[in-house]
């Protein structure tokens, strides 16, 4: 009868210390941890837990949403575990089991976790509407250097090979053959 702890993040930025401390805190002696989007159900650090996980065994995540991000999927998930006897610690919620009280919980969170995952969709989706009506938008990984820094990239180009140009500028030479093609059109 083991307690595993699961600690996911959504992107590389985000920490996942302050999760584990609060797992090992209350007794998870074992801790899967990744950095992956919770839309995806296929995670590969979840899934290994989920196979090691047995009767008698304990699931500890922080928060009902690390686990699953959508009601359906949460809701199915956490059934098939209690139906394994394999015991579901929340901990912002409570140890959950199979009564009708646990189950109305266990919906309302997962549905609010669809609501504020979907609002945030929504929200991002908006912001990039508002930003593709500036015309210098560009989608994207913004550029390392400038218009300004590019144009004389190109200049020296005249007298210098693209590896020296590369090398003096710190613009890829890949990217001063697409600019020389860009202006050859």
């Amino acid at each position: 009868m083991t307690v595993y702890g699961y600690a996911r993040v959504s992107t590389a930025t985000q920490e996942l210390e302050v999760q584990i401390q609060q797992l090992e805190k209350n007794g998870a002696s074992v801790i899967y941890q990744e950095k992956f989007t919770g839309t995806k159900t296929n995670r590969p650090e979840l899934n290994e837990l989920l196979n090691v996980l047995q009767e008698g065994d304990t699931l500890m995540v922080c928060k009902l949403d690390r686990i699953a991000r959508s009601a359906t999927q949460g809701s199915e998930l956490v059934k098939e575990l209690i139906a394994k006897g394999i015991k579901v610690h929340i901990l912002n919620m409570g140890l959950l089991d199979n009564t009708p009280a646990s189950k109305l919980i266990r919906n309302i969170f997962f549905a609010f976790a669809e609501f504020e995952r979907d609002m945030i969709v929504e929200r991002t989706q908006e912001g990039k509407a508002i930003a593709k009506q500036n015309p210098n938008y560009r989608e994207g990984r913004k550029p390392k250097y400038t218009k300004e820094r590019l144009e004389t990239a190109l200049k020296m180009l005249e007298n210098h090979s693209y590896n020296q140009v590369s090398e003096k500028t710190g613009i890829s030479k890949s990217t001063l053959i697409r600019a020389v093609k860009k202006r050859a059109e």
